[in-house]
C-alpha cells in the first residue's frame, strides 16, 4: 500500500459507486426496490465510519498489517454490498 491517503480514496470512490448504483436503482424501480436500495445506502454509510475510525485510530501496533486488515476488510464489505444490491 503506497499511503493512508490512497487507502481513505480507495474507500471513497469504492463505496461512493456503490451509492451511486444504489441511487440508480431506486430511481429506476420506484417501490420497495427503494427502499431496499436506500437500505443498502445506510449501511454503506455505516461501513465507511468504521472503516475511516479504523484508519484514523492512533494506538496501534504493527501500521502495515492495520492497514492491510483495513484493505482486506474493505474488499469484503464491498462484495457484500455489491451482492445484496444484485439480488434486489
Amino acid at each position: 500500500m503506497a499511503s493512508i491517503k490512497n487507502l481513505k480514496k480507495d474507500i471513497d470512490y469504492t463505496l461512493g459507486d456503490i451509492i451511486d448504483i444504489c441511487r440508480l436503482s431506486a430511481a429506476l424501480n420506484p417501490g420497495e426496490t427503494a427502499e431496499k436500495s436506500e437500505a443498502i445506502v445506510d449501511e454503506v454509510f455505516e461501513t465507511f465510519d468504521t472503516l475511516i475510525a479504523k484508519i484514523n485510530a492512533k494506538n496501534v501496533e504493527n501500521k502495515k498489517a492495520h492497514f492491510k486488515a483495513i484493505s482486506t476488510e474493505l474488499e469484503t464489505k464491498a462484495n457484500a454490498l455489491i451482492e445484496k444490491l444484485n439480488n434486489l
